[in-house]
């Protein structure tokens, strides 16, 4: 066991997390553009009304580097809440040498035995450490991303 001996939590957690994350940032992306057209819609159909000045059909609406950063913290969110009890039974698993308790038999086991003898609230202990540094990580990734690609693209072009 020893320090590789949670290595089949680590993946159980990471790939989920990450699949979440991106999934869930593509839920969130699109109900704001979704929004922001419908508001960029209600605010155009009001122009006309008003002043007669249409905007032109090929505006794009984009989100700015704020909502990608919130998008970033709230997929981070969604995917520490799913994940968390799964990195709770990786570190019990990883740093079980080190105890003198009863090892574990396997994750199951683990997380059943957390369950039966602290609650299913210690499922989630850590998880507001653990969201600093993951809410930090994917709102910088998020909200950097179209910043960094869209500088990319224009040296590609050069």
């Amino acid at each position: 066991t020893g320090f590789y001996g949670g290595w089949k939590p680590t993946v159980s957690r990471n790939v989920p997390f990450v699949v979440v994350t991106f999934s869930s940032r593509e839920l969130v992306k699109e109900k704001i553009l979704e929004w922001k057209m419908l508001r960029s819609c209600s605010e155009n159909n009001v122009e006309k009304k008003t002043n007669g000045k249409e905007k032109p059909e090929g505006d794009v609406v984009r989100l700015s580097t704020l909502e990608n950063l919130a998008i970033g913290i709230t997929s981070a969110l969604i995917a520490g809440v799913v994940t968390q009890p799964i990195d709770v039974v990786k570190t019990r698993i990883m740093t079980q040498a080190a105890s003198n308790a009863v090892p574990y038999k396997n994750a199951i086991d683990c997380a059943f035995t957390i369950l039966r003898t602290e609650g299913w609230r210690k499922l989630y202990s850590g998880f507001a450490q653990r969201s600093i540094y993951m809410c930090g990580l994917w709102g910088i990734t998020f909200s950097l991303e179209p910043v960094l690609s869209s500088y990319l693209e224009d040296k590609n072009g050069e």
